[in-house]
């Protein structure tokens, strides 16, 4: 019987999904995956769907930073050996730290490899109008440069504004460099970026974006939002840039954040951040003797910038995450725009709470992405049943990102407790040893809970099946969510 076009079509089809099948499914296994079951997931994907699954997996499974990561050890070596040393009177004394502080400073210096420091001054914004006045009064002042790095900027009425800012200081002689993710900000197109380019602004994109392969990973994201002024003065946090971080998008409403002020030694931890990460997307090695200034020290708190990502072995922040919550012996405050934690740090929170330790967590309410918000849910049957307490955000966007331990240690940046922030973006935050920004935290924490609704195990439990496949279905995606 001789075979139809279509027939001839659909055989081809087959053998070529075979094919796709067998080419990925060793890639796969030899891929090396934050859980196993991640791998598992990703084979029935392929043997199951083909061409979907084998889109998907070379869309979001393949960690592409793998390719590059020896220059970028190499840049970030070349570039510590050449700044200012911290002298002795900026590090950290560890006598004077209660046990629980002891054990997380050991750890994120081992996990690390920089050290911390003392003597910083620490503001904490939890209004996101303040943190932009302060962000665009340094701008302002502004004498030698100012470098910045952000997830998201908009072109809308608030990025707009502040680019001409930077436009300003550029034409007034101010070093600016401008480098942005090119998945986050993909709005910004050539018409917006040109004026700064014009006005002498070094712009650059981070990966994905530089070459046809990197475009083909939406995985490999630069989470951090940094402000650098002069050397000197610092700024990171939960807050891109736009106009719905001032609350001023219908969808989102209310947009709460956490945004911190650094001066101090922390500020040339965080200038070692920026130029890395600038070196890793131009290759331009920024010079040292200009733009990193010998720090001072202008305040009393001890502090120390961790910066994750997927170029490294270990995974700072699931390990920070992992050891402050084992740590607690009293109570653990949570505040995450997105909850989607690994098994290793869900069955921390589970554990921390059957030891008896007051566990809460807020989350962002349904005004966040669909997607994220049910398999954030999908979460809630175990850790309510060992007694955690879960908050959903009401008042509009719950963005921060921010735990404390016991009152005495805190962290604050752009990590949020999911597995796609510990283990594929790159991110930076800040270890805070002082009890009075835990305080303030933990106060602040307080009243979001005035704006959230409780999550209550016994009515949890009556949901119905279809809230639950939403959850599970969803739940599938966590690690790439």
């Amino acid at each position: 019987m001789e075979l139809t076009a279509w027939q001839w079509v659909l055989g081809i089809l087959t053998v070529l999904g075979y094919v796709l099948t067998l080419a990925l499914v060793p890639v796969v296994v030899l891929t090396k995956k934050p859980a196993p079951v991640s791998t598992v997931a990703w084979v029935m994907a392929i043997v199951t769907m083909p061409y979907i699954g084998a889109f998907l997996f070379l869309i979001f499974g393949i960690n592409r930073v793998g390719r590059r990561v020896s220059r970028r050890q190499a840049a970030a070596q070349k570039i510590t050996r050449g700044l200012p040393q911290l002298a002795s009177h900026h590090l950290m004394v560890r006598d004077r730290l209660d046990p629980v502080q002891r054990e997380m400073l050991v750890l994120t210096e081992r996990v690390a490899e920089t050290r911390a420091t003392a003597g910083n001054r620490v503001t904490l914004f939890a209004e996101t109008s303040e943190a932009f006045a302060a962000i665009e009064a340094a701008i302002d002042a502004a004498q030698r440069s100012i470098h910045l790095e952000y997830y998201i900027w908009q072109p809308d009425r608030v990025g707009t504004r502040i680019r001409d800012q930077l436009i300003a200081r550029a034409k007034a002689g101010v070093a600016v460099r401008f480098l942005y993710d090119a998945l986050g900000s993909m709005r910004l197109t050539e018409p917006f970026l040109q004026p700064m380019r014009d006005a002498g602004i070094r712009v650059a994109p981070f990966v994905p974006g530089r070459s046809l392969r990197e475009r083909w990973s939406i995985n490999l994201r630069s989470h951090r939002k940094i402000v650098l002024v002069d050397g000197c003065i610092g700024f990171t946090g939960g807050m891109n840039v736009g106009d719905e971080y001032l609350g001023e998008n219908a969808h989102f409403g209310y947009w709460r954040d956490t945004h911190l002020r650094l001066e101090g030694p922390a500020v040339l931890q965080l200038q070692e951040v920026f130029a890395t990460d600038w070196f890793f997307a131009t290759e331009e090695e920024i010079d040292v003797n200009e733009h990193f200034p010998i720090p001072d020290n202008p305040g009393q708190i001890d502090a120390h910038v961790l910066a994750g990502g997927p170029d490294r072995s270990e995974s700072i922040y699931h390990a920070a995450f992992f050891a402050a919550i084992n740590s607690a012996r009293d109570r653990v405050t949570l505040a995450t725009s997105y909850f989607v934690p690994t098994d290793a740090l869900s069955t921390a929170l589970e554990m921390a709470a059957y030891r008896g330790v007051k566990v809460r967590v807020l989350v962002s309410g349904p005004v966040t992405y669909w997607a994220t918000y049910h398999a954030c849910r999908s979460f809630y049957d175990e850790l309510l049943t060992a007694g955690v307490e879960i908050y959903e955000y009401t008042r509009g966007q719950q963005h921060a990102k921010t735990i404390t331990i016991d009152g005495c240690w805190s962290l604050v940046g752009t990590a949020n407790f999911d597995a796609r922030s510990v283990f594929l973006n790159f991110e930076v935050g800040l270890s805070l040893y002082d009890t009075g920004l835990a305080e303030q935290l933990e106060f602040h924490f307080d009243s979001d809970l005035t704006f959230s609704k409780r999550i209550e195990l016994e009515q949890w439990e009556r949901r119905g099946t279809w809230e639950r496949l939403k959850e599970n279905a969803c739940r599938m995606f966590s690690p790439v969510l």
